[in-house]
């Protein structure tokens, strides 16, 4: 064959692969963000089983308080798990009641949750061989309250029968104390990153799971932080001008995510109605109700990962 020859043929051959490559999907990079709530974000629960049941999986999650709570039991596989903790257990006075915060601070009792019943002899534990081997990338969001900070914990903070950033992203600031990891206090990442959407952008991400727990066009208000914020003024003022600001920044973000789900880049989950459930209130028709609205809504999430 002529040199003339081989050249036309390498040419051609590249011309195929390159029109082979343009008829091939492109591949994504996934994720689902869960931002928390409180008692609201057991409509994430039902999300994420209703993912669990449909073989659906992400490349990343992102968790925000309760959400990242969530996502534990999502990335080790346990279906039901966090339904379980919403509608049994957080009617304990051990996990979450007034004589906890009388006690030493804390109204819900991070380390009862996420130690006591999650550790291997607890009474629900934590799969944590399928936790930690899960091959999806794990961020959680907290608030580091001696600045204001954002800090990104990753999977890599975090070992058998410790996931201590899971409590630091739970602890609401002056209903609980913050919580102390390698002597830095941690704050709900709510506070600082409520809803990450552009942290995962910026991380690669092209099809993202947004499932929030409020309603999708309700603008936050900042008079509920007024309080609580002045109390935490004292001891840390950078963290209570984040919970002061949180109002803006929830609705910024929101805001945010709408756009890029214009762009096709986003999809966001909200339920239509909160059923009567707020952060730290809860009745258990509410809690069963949102549930299932998250369950529902999750039906969508299949067609737009491979959209």
């Amino acid at each position: 064959m002529t040199q003339t020859a081989q050249a036309a043929q390498t040419t051609q051959a590249a011309q195929t692969m390159q029109a082979a490559q343009a008829t091939q999907p492109t591949a994504h990079k996934t994720a689902i963000i869960d931002v928390g709530g409180g008692y609201r974000a057991i409509f994430g629960a039902g999300v994420l089983d209703r993912c669990l049941e449909d073989g659906i999986t992400f490349d990343s999650c992102y968790g925000v308080s309760a959400g990242s709570a969530n996502l534990t039991s999502f990335l080790a596989g346990q279906h039901g798990r966090n339904h379980t903790f919403y509608t049994q257990y957080a009617f304990r006075k051990e996990y979450a009641s007034t004589e906890n915060f009388l006690k030493d601070r804390n109204f819900v009792d991070l380390d009862y949750v996420y130690s006591t019943l999650s550790n291997h002899d607890g009474e629900n534990p934590l799969d944590y061989e399928a936790f930690l081997g899960n091959p999806a990338e794990f961020t959680v969001v907290a608030c580091d309250a001696r600045d204001g900070s954002t800090k990104y914990f990753t999977r890599s903070d975090m070992g058998y029968e410790s996931i201590d950033p899971i409590k630091a992203s739970s602890s609401v600031p002056v209903a609980n104390e913050p919580y102390v990891i390698d002597g830095v206090p941690y704050y709900d990442g709510g506070i600082a990153d409520p809803v990450p959407v552009q942290k995962a952008v910026d991380d690669g991400c092209d099809r993202i799971v947004v499932v929030l727990t409020r309603l999708k066009d309700e603008l936050r208000e900042q008079k509920k932080d007024v309080a609580p914020a002045r109390v935490l003024k004292h001891l840390y003022p950078a963290a209570a001008e984040r919970l002061l600001n949180r109002y803006k920044t929830y609705n910024d973000e929101v805001a945010l995510a709408k756009e890029y789900e214009k762009q096709g880049i986003a999809l966001i989950l909200a339920p239509d109605d909160l059923c009567g459930l707020s952060t730290l209130t809860k009745t258990y028709e509410g809690l069963e109700r949102m549930y299932r609205k998250g369950y529902a809504a999750a039906a969508r999430i299949g067609d737009f990962l491979n959209s």
